[in-house]
């Protein structure tokens, strides 16, 4: 694969973001869409009520774009985009509903999972019908196994939703996800190139221009928070990428902060249920950190530079480094 072509889709991407950011940002606050801060969240959040969200639009916008321009068509590329679309719509769903209705909750959980499921199962006929392998392999061995059909696509189903919910929790601080995502996918675009699925590796280079772009008006103080339509949209597009490239499993450690964030909601959710008590001083674990005193800029550059070895030691297990 021609990685110039991947640096040229950074660059598009980049700059379509970048130019779309000011004139979304204006329109979104004119329409009110601000975002709603939850009152049991840290203190230092009630000041960001009101900052525009919804600025996923300006992620999608410049990914959509720049992907359709570079990518070859095939069947990968659909899945790509359904999946980075179609998730992102049960986001931009969620969000209209909380700012329609002025709450801090949108779509019930029960509503998130129906829509996942059926994204989901597309995603299954979609792969089933382009004679995708079924195999899985384990990082760093030489060690696969087949399931077969009937076991392989559920367990891509409950992946897809594993993805885009962890993906989800890790927003939540300005930059936070922007940041931890780029190199996420960065990593991934690595493993596209080995797996020489242009596809895949086109579409890690517009989401990584994408979020980099919106970084530029996300880093704190956030300009514009991208809400569920770009983390769901941005989970869609990494969870893609890791089943076109059959690197299935290699997620849990290249996306290692998401399944952290993930699991630490988890953990507390079962805590409180079965002990009434909670082992986090808040979760998504990263408002634990930031109950305990760390600034906002110090959580993010932590989570950064823990995204970045996670990357590192994942690109070792696919042997691409």
């Amino acid at each position: 694969m021609d990685y110039q072509l991947l640096l040229l889709t950074i660059a598009v991407s980049f700059i379509l973001a970048v130019i779309a950011a000011p004139l979304f940002i204006p329109l979104l606050r004119r329409m009110k869409f601000g975002q709603q801060v939850r009152d049991d969240g840290p203190q230092s959040h009630l000041k960001k009520a009101g900052t525009p969200t919804m600025g996923g639009i300006i992620i999608m916008v410049a990914f959509t774009l720049s992907f359709l321009k570079f990518s070859v068509v095939n069947s990968d590329f659909y899945v790509l985009l359904v999946a980075t679309l179609g998730y992102g719509l049960i986001g931009f769903l969620d969000d209209y509903i909380k700012i329609a209705f002025k709450r801090s909750l949108g779509l019930t959980a029960r509503q998130k999972l129906a829509g996942q499921l059926l994204i989901g199962i597309v995603l299954s006929i979609l792969l089933f019908n382009a004679g995708h392998n079924t195999g899985i392999s384990i990082p760093g061995t030489d060690i696969s196994f087949d399931w077969g059909a009937w076991f392989y696509y559920p367990f891509i189903i409950i992946m897809m939703m594993a993805v885009t919910n962890a993906v989800n929790f890790t927003d939540g601080v300005d930059g936070l996800l922007s940041g931890v995502s780029a190199i996420a996918l960065a990593a991934f675009a690595v493993v596209a190139m080995q797996a020489t699925s242009i596809a895949a590796g086109v579409c890690a280079a517009a989401m990584i221009g994408a979020v980099l772009g919106f970084l530029v008006f996300n880093a704190h103080p956030a300009k514009v928070f991208m809400g569920d339509f770009g983390s769901f949209g941005i989970g869609g597009a990494i969870g893609a990428i890791a089943i076109v490239t059959k690197s299935e499993l290699l997620f849990v450690v290249i996306g290692g902060v998401f399944v952290i964030e993930m699991l630490s909601v988890v953990l507390q959710v079962a805590s409180f249920k079965t002990r009434g008590k909670r082992i986090f001083r808040m979760s998504p674990i990263h408002h634990h950190f930031e109950l305990g005193g760390w600034s906002e800029w110090r959580v993010v550059t932590t989570f950064w530079a823990v995204s970045l070895l996670l990357a590192a030691v994942g690109l070792i297990l696919s042997k691409g480094l």
